[in-house]
């Protein structure tokens, strides 16, 4: 009897889990096709309004004609440079000198063609980003009074517990309580507060190194997503700013624009994470194993695995020595005491950070 719960609890894990990566898999397509519009939609606006403005201008410059002495013979105008040339007639925008000035300097080489079945796929706590992503928004959040300081403590302990253990057993007490400190919220409040709070506390901690290898793949004409357990919406944010492609993320659930506090499936992390990679794969058309997969944690070994190419960005102790027998590539951009600070399980500076928002909090409430 205990051996059947045992195998059923696994099979409704992995259930979820496979549910979390489907849903996850959906809303980034979904947001990058919002994107996709948004921007078309911009272009075509713009496209309009210089057609407008020139057509204005047009318009304007015939009826002085008509108006001004001597209307029908030609009349100086002032040129960019302060010169005057006879109207009607042609003048270049650069002299010869210029002109071929213009010549010598070098172009940007051109874009890649896109290379559509390639990708990659990175990690955002510790491997793009110091420290956990959801802390830095919960300080954000806590500051802005979204909840109070016992708020904050819990929700704290509850994901330093779920980040210690690392296991999916340990996620059954957190699972429906992962994201209920935006219960009540709308989708729209907490994605332009997600804005600031990425300008405040996140854009100055991104790892160049790992931004670099993000930028190899784009130059390359592939396609780079951040793949958390960090709510979607604040995901896409920090892929948005990193000039990437999308993200997969940690879908909560809303009902008309608001949030419920419930999640989608399960947090985005360990299985999770390699449901939402082949999920995406599926729908994007990619070939994985010609795609590469970027993480700090040996919680992230499933989504490692899925792809053609694992490397261990900034590795914890467990990550590392599977990375060594798998003989998977290792990156480490930390250095000195720092990286010794940073390399022990790296969730303890998390909660530390955790618990001084707490206390700040607590500080500003006497």
């Amino acid at each position: 009897m205990a051996l059947w719960r045992a195998r059923s609890k696994k099979q409704e894990r992995e259930r979820l889990a496979a549910l979390a990566g489907e849903a996850s898999a959906d809303a980034a397509v979904a947001m990058e096709a919002e994107a996709a519009q948004a921007e078309a939609e911009a272009a075509h606006a713009e496209a309009e309004a210089a057609q407008a403005g020139g057509t204005t201008r047009s318009d304007s410059t015939l009826q002085s004609d008509d108006t001004a002495p001597g209307a029908g013979t030609a009349v100086a105008e002032p040129l960019e440079a302060g010169r005057t040339e006879p109207a009607g007639e042609l003048t270049p925008t650069l002299d010869t000198a210029e002109s071929a000035d213009a010549t010598d300097v070098d172009e940007a080489p051109p874009p890649a063609p896109p290379d559509l079945t390639a990708a990659a796929f990175f990690d955002v706590d510790n491997t793009m980003m110091v420290g956990a992503s959801i802390f830095h928004f919960a300080r954000g959040l806590a500051s802005r009074k979204y909840f109070t300081a016992s708020d904050l403590a819990g929700f704290a302990m509850q994901q330093l517990r779920f980040r210690v253990g690392g296991k999916e057993g340990n996620v059954d007490g957190i699972r429906e309580q992962g994201l209920s400190f935006v219960a009540g919220a709308t989708v729209e409040q907490l994605t332009e507060v997600g804005e600031e709070i990425y300008d405040e506390l996140m854009a100055d901690k991104i790892w160049a190194g790992t931004r670099a290898l993000a930028q190899m793949h784009l130059d390359a004409g592939q396609r780079v997503w951040l793949v958390t357990a960090t709510p979607v919406e604040l995901a896409a944010i920090i892929a948005r700013r990193l000039g990437l492609t999308g993200a997969l993320g940690t879908v909560a659930e809303s009902i008309d624009g608001v949030y419920t506090g419930r999640l989608v499936g399960d947090l985005l992390h360990g299985r999770a994470k390699a449901h939402a990679v082949r999920a995406l794969a599926a729908r994007e058309g990619l070939n994985l194993r010609r795609c590469t997969a970027y993480s700090d944690s040996q919680n992230d070994v499933p989504m490692l695995s899925v792809v053609g190419t694992a490397v261990a960005v900034n590795p914890d102790a467990e990550l590392r020595d599977t990375a060594r027998a798998r003989g998977w590539e290792i990156r480490d951009f930390r250095t000195g005491r720092k990286a010794a600070k940073i390399g022990v399980p790296s969730v303890l500076g998390a909660g530390a950070v955790a618990g001084a928002v707490a206390g700040a909090v607590a500080h500003r409430r006497r």
